[in-house]
């Protein structure tokens, strides 16, 4: 830098004033910023640091020094107003896989899933405390005790409200069990209750109101008699319905309210299903008293009076309890029917509920809870809607997107229920302290907490099936859909054909035995006895008993035709699917890993914490450096010297400088310098602590230490955890994006694999070539060996022929011992055919055991065997010397005798050989 600049510099109280508005941006000394907050409020080590995609860019050094921070995420205008920047915000919070575009951005596409997944599993959550916050196992205890005081409490002659059959065991019931039931006005030593504490079923449950005692009748010739029947019988009441309803009084008509009918407006009752039949809610009603002897007098008096008739078709007594020990009600109604072909049927329904929501600091915190319910509700109404502008119809093509629906309505639909039954609790209630005589409703209010409690388990049970919405990613949990997905259709066919067998014999099944067996008794039962039966829960005995022949023959076709056949031909479409995506799913790969994106963003805050820790090492060192003059004072051109030395810009060191230089005269003075030092070693401790959490979050089975955390983990699996240490130091350059652990596996193995092959294919390619060598080799000496002994003996004229057969036999066997010991020495290898060497063998071992035998029982088989050595070379070549030899060993076969091999030598054959 020129002195002219250096001059132009301003000083360091004018560089921290300059850097002060850094056009909008923070300073560059913010990466410098050592104070007592520590290192978490550093941005760059921020959670968020895993999920930014972060790279360092560096300005001068190669290492990557000095260099910033650039985000390949998401691009932000920075001339965006604080309006716009508002705006992105608050649409980034409603940001789904359907609302951006994640198909060509695998790590948005992690990161609005798992956005979506811990935002889903917080309203899980929420709504499970809500649901099980309403109910709890008191509920079960207090239903068990109502129904043993009231249903199982026999009265003197033996009996209970279950086993009524008639008008009269109705009556037994009614002035026994169900007075004692409702009234305890003396203790367990039979001294007399206090008038404040009467009211109360054992003693803990107080009864609301009075309770009330409700028939239904149908007037007389309801129904047709038969013209032969007419003059007999005169009177005819039909099965129960509304139109056939007697409005009519009837009976004595005194001050008795049990004469007179009610429509249901004028009770304000609400309709009920029997056994037999859905009743309404009006009739003939009867309010019993607060004490035990008016309401016994009038049973007495209802029965003396036969209130019940022939007409009457249901009677009903209905009461309402609550236990403030547990803060529960529990509407109770009794109901015994009359059908019309006599007798008595009774049923019942304990409907226990939480009717007053908020009591304990718990209720209140379910309160709360369902609060923030309603927030969630909002939140996902605005996402749906969002997505609903965005693909339109196409939008209710998915399933998951009905199912998020579905949901929703639920939860509003709930919402609406809780704040109407807590407004309509409270007025009963005031009317009911008010008016304590009379008879206190709660059975719609129960009803509908019922359906209440229904709705908010189908909920919960849809919101727990929607978490494979954010977890489809996964091959392995796609697993079940994708098995239902391919086997739809052939499933819908299976189920045409399954259902019209079943309701096949499903109504062959009712009409055989439904007028003897209950499980018969009508479509319905019939229909879920044959599922039953499917199961293993059925009872022969009684399909026998009905019918001694159908009955065997029933049982035996269906359990062949539907357990033995549809059922198999259900399961085998099931398995043979699932095996079908099996095999797909071993082919495919995870739309993303989580471990792996957890591992990227692990490796990126690791890098971060490096590039720190390195700025600190080389200020550091800058420190003991820059002090070129050993005055114990760093002046600004000495720092800037070692710095720039270091890779650092110039910005970043006026920043730095500035920041210490306390007095401005640009020199970091002895104090200045201790407090940088001491500055510099709190934020090397935290980065240190850093480490050791890093550590111990991701590798607590390793013990590292701090300096081996600070490699670089860019390995595609935690297992070459040994290598960890010759890595490269990952520095600021960045985490780096190698290929997945799998994919790297499955590629090593192949070329593990190819090497093995290529390496096994070079060695038998070698293999081959040397035999081949040594094949062409002995194939030479050969040839040459027998020239010379034809050249010796087409060389001696003068003798005679005996003179030549003992030269030609003695060169001959001389050859053939050496062809013998060569190939007794050589291995050779087993193959297709006799080896030359093989054939030597054979030979040198007659030749040996008969070495002084004439030539001429030699020489023939020798000539023999010859074409068969030079056929394993199979060289074109050789093609006349295998005839020539052939020709030889003809010859030889021919002529045994010694003057035979004249004829041989004289054929020319070995001369044309030559």
């Amino acid at each position: 830098m020129s002195g002219g600049a250096k001059n132009a510099r301003p000083s360091s109280a004018s560089s921290r004033e300059a850097w002060g508005d850094y056009g909008g941006h923070a300073r560059p000394d913010s990466q410098f910023d050592f104070g007592q907050e520590g290192i978490r409020n550093d941005p760059d080590l921020a959670p968020a640091a895993m999920e930014d995609d972060a790279a360092y860019i560096s300005n001068d050094k190669p290492n990557g020094k000095g260099s910033t921070v650039a985000t390949t995420g998401s691009k932000r205008n920075p001339n965006q107003s604080c309006f716009g920047k508002f705006g992105s915000g608050i649409r980034s919070l409603w940001a789904t896989r359907q609302t951006e575009d994640v198909t060509g951005d695998r790590e948005l596409h992690v990161k609005t899933t798992l956005r979506e997944l811990i935002i889903y599993l917080a309203f899980l959550i929420i709504l499970c405390i809500v649901t099980f916050g309403m109910t709890g196992t008191s509920m079960y205890y207090y239903t068990k005790v109502m129904s043993d005081l009231f249903l199982d409490s026999p009265w003197t002659s033996g009996g209970s409200f279950r086993t009524i059959t008639s008008v009269e065991d109705f009556w037994k019931f009614a002035k026994e069990p169900l007075l004692d039931g409702l009234y305890w006005e003396s203790w367990y030593n039979n001294q007399t209750v206090p008038d404040e504490q009467l009211g109360y079923i054992y003693y803990e449950n107080k009864l609301l109101g009075v309770p009330r005692i409700r028939q239904l009748q149908v007037h007389s010739n309801s129904c047709v008699v038969h013209a032969d029947f007419k003059d007999v019988i005169r009177e005819c009441y039909e099965s129960y319905s509304e139109s056939v309803e007697n409005k009519e009084a009837f009976g004595k008509k005194d001050n008795y309210t049990a004469w007179y009918y009610r429509s249901e407006d004028e009770l304000g009752g609400s309709s009920y299903m029997g056994q037999i039949t859905t009743y309404s809610g009006a009739g003939y009603v009867q309010d019993l008293k607060r004490y035990k002897n008016e309401s016994e007098e009038i049973i007495n008096y209802l029965f003396n009076e036969r209130w019940i008739r022939r007409g009457t078709r249901a009677l009903f007594i209905d009461f309402t309890v609550y236990n403030a020990n547990i803060n529960l009600f529990c509407v109770v109604q009794l109901t015994v029917e009359f059908p019309a072909t006599g007798g008595a049927i009774p049923h019942y329904q304990l409907r226990t509920v939480k009717l007053i929501r908020y009591v304990t600091v718990y209720d209140y915190f379910i309160m709360a809870c369902e609060f923030i319910i309603c927030l969630f509700i909002l939140y996902y109404m605005v996402e749906e809607a969002i997505e609903i502008k965005k693909h339109k119809c196409s939008y209710f093509k998915s399933v998951w997107n009905i199912l998020d629906i579905l949901v929703i309505v639920i939860v509003l639909l709930c919402v609406g229920f809780n704040v109407y039954r807590t407004i309509k609790v409270d007025e009963l209630l005031k009317d009911l302290l008010g008016k304590p005589d009379q008879y206190a409703d709660f059975v719609f209010l129960s009803f509908g907490q019922v359906q209440f409690d229904n709705a908010i388990a189908v909920a919960v049970f849809l919101a727990w099936i929607k978490i494979f919405k954010y977890i489809s990613f996964n091959k392995t949990m796609t697993q079940l859909s994708s098995t239902l997905g391919k086997c739809a259709k052939d499933l819908a066919g299976f189920a045409v054909m399954f259902f019209i067998i079943f309701l096949a014999f499903t109504q062959l099944g009712y009409l055989l035995f439904g007028t003897q067996v209950k499980d018969f008794s009508n479509f319905k039962q019939s229909f879920f006895t044959l599922f039953r039966i499917i199961l293993g829960d059925f009872n022969f005995d009684q399909l026998e008993a009905a019918n001694r022949v159908l009955g065997p023959i029933f049982f035996i076709l269906f359990v062949f035709f539907v357990f033995f056949v549809l059922i198999n031909m259900f399961l085998a479409i099931i398995n043979d699917t699932y095996s079908e995506v099996k095999g797909d799913m071993a082919n495919q790969k995870n739309e993303f890993e989580i471990t792996d994106y957890f591992k990227r963003g692990y490796d990126k805050m690791l890098s971060k914490l490096n590039f720190k820790h390195d700025k600190i090492v080389d200020i550091q060192k800058a420190l003991q450096t820059a002090d070129i003059n050993n005055d114990k004072q760093v002046d600004f051109d000495e720092w800037r010297q070692d710095l720039k030395t270091r890779g650092y810009a110039d910005g970043e060191i006026e920043a730095l400088f500035a920041k210490y230089d306390i007095d401005g005269d640009r020199v970091l003075d002895e104090d200045e310098q201790r407090k940088m030092l001491s500055d510099l070693n709190d934020q090397k401790a935290a980065l240190n602590k850093e480490y050791d959490d890093l550590d111990k979050m991701q590798r607590p089975e390793s013990g590292a230490r701090r300096s081996t955390s600070r490699v670089s983990f860019n390995d595609d699996s935690g297992e070459d955890s040994d290598d960890e240490d010759s890595h490269t130091k990952s520095s600021r350059s960045g985490p780096a994006q190698g290929v997945q652990y799998e994919e790297f596996t499955v590629l090593s193995r192949r070329v593990d694999r190819m090497e093995h092959s290529i390496g096994s294919i070079v060695s038998k390619i070698d293999a081959v070539l040397v035999k081949l060598e040594a094949m062409e080799k002995a194939k030479l000496k050969r040839r040459e060996t027998m020239g010379k002994i034809l050249d010796s003996i087409t060389e001696s004229d003068g003798t005679s022929d005996e003179v030549k057969r003992e030269q030609m036999e003695r060169l001959v066997r001389e050859e053939l011992e050496r062809w013998d010991s060569e190939s007794s020495i050589t291995p050779q290898p087993s193959g297709r055919g006799a080896s030359p060497s093989s054939s030597g063998r054979g030979g040198g071992a007659r030749s040996r055991a008969g070495a002084n035998a004439p030539i001429s029982e030699k020489l023939p088989e020798k000539l023999v065997e010859a074409p068969e050595r030079l056929i394993e070379v199979r060289e074109p070549n050789e093609k006349s010397s295998v005839l020539e030899l052939s020709k030889v060993a003809s010859f030889s076969n021919m002529h045994s005798s010694e003057s035979g091999f004249k004829d041989i030598f004289d054929s020319g054959v070995f001369t044309s050989h030559c």
